[in-house]
């Protein structure tokens, strides 16, 4: 059974269910329904319509995708409900809530398993992304890649994070994941789970202290105006993660299948490319704002979190971790 809709999303999910199907023909056009809760400046959004284009030109016009970006259908929670029973084709989310969908994507809210970017994505790229993906399958879901979502780092309002004890005392605003809730208070801080769009205000009113997230976030949504200090401690990449119903999947021929596989290959090669470039970008913004930028040693920041991975030896999860760091 699809998961229960929030009273808060009902009447959006009542629109969507009476407006949409995931998968409908128009004529002899099929046409998918894609949704998300991106601002078309986004590179996620801009890789989606290049997947739109390329599955258009692949299909020779037989396949379309239609995209709702800003949210228009939806909270991640709501379009994973509408995606699960088949009344919307695609979304995209981060990865950390999928926890709660299937625990073992709970890895990627672990801190400091991956080196550095380069280790990120090839571990992606490889058998153990595509394991991961095919977990989703249980819960109705399709994996179809990742897009990158950058390193995620401390950002705070008094003081810059240089060691985990720099964190004592303050309030730190994390996703709603129970493992990204324990990584904070391993590391000596207070872990206060709030939604995005509620962090500004939060600490403009002390609400926390300070968050957590990747440079382009960070700058696009003028966090920087309310915390002055960016430790770049890149605790965690969280990359986020490109889904389709799996109902809607199994509609679809082989060689739709193969078309539109072949279109996210390029949609994803093309967003990790404007990732970087807007990573670099979003981090001399941010200084020339006033940023105060550090890099602060991982080490102390490693050592705090050992026992978050020790909790995992002999798990499935723990052997992840293993081959993953076997790719280092």
């Amino acid at each position: 059974m699809p998961v229960e809709v929030n009273k808060s999303g009902l009447l959006v999910w009542l629109a969507s269910m009476m407006l949409l199907a995931g998968c409908e023909r128009a004529g002899n056009q099929e046409v998918l329904t894609l949704a998300h809760g991106l601002d078309e400046g986004h590179t996620v959004h801009k890789a989606m319509v290049l997947m739109a284009e390329r599955l258009s030109e692949y299909s020779g016009g037989s396949m379309r995708i239609d995209i709702y970006s800003g949210g228009q259908l939806g909270s991640e929670r709501e379009t994973l409900e509408l995606l699960q029973i088949g009344s919307l084709a695609m979304t995209k989310v981060s990865a950390s809530p999928l926890e709660g969908f299937v625990p073992t994507l709970k890895l990627f809210s672990i801190p400091y398993i991956f080196d550095d970017r380069d280790h990120h994505l090839r571990v992606l790229d490889s058998e153990i992304g595509a394991q991961l993906l095919d977990s989703l399958q249980v819960a109705r879901l399709k994996g179809l890649g990742y897009y990158d979502a950058g390193s995620r780092s401390f950002y705070t309002n008094k003081r810059p994070v240089e060691t985990p004890a720099d964190l004592e005392g303050l309030k730190i605003r994390v996703m709603k994941s129970q493992t990204s809730v324990r990584m904070v208070a391993e590391l000596g801080g207070s872990p206060t789970p709030i939604s995005l769009g509620e962090i500004y205000t939060a600490l403009q009113q002390g609400v926390v202290d300070g968050a957590e997230n990747n440079p382009p976030t960070f700058h696009r949504m003028r966090h920087y105006e309310a915390a002055g200090f960016y430790s770049l401690d890149e605790h965690t990449f969280v990359p986020d993660v490109l889904l389709m119903s799996k109902r809607v999947w199994d509609e679809l021929s082989a060689e739709e299948q193969g078309w539109l596989m072949r279109a996210v290959r390029e949609s994803v090669d093309y967003q990790r490319q404007l990732w970087q470039a807007e990573t670099e970008q979003s981090l001399e913004a941010v200084k020339s704002a006033g940023v105060v930028v550090t890099y602060p040693d991982k080490a102390p920041f490693r050592a705090a979190v050992e026992p978050m991975k020790a909790d995992y030896a002999g798990t499935e999860t723990g052997e992840l971790l293993d081959a993953i760091k076997s790719m280092e």
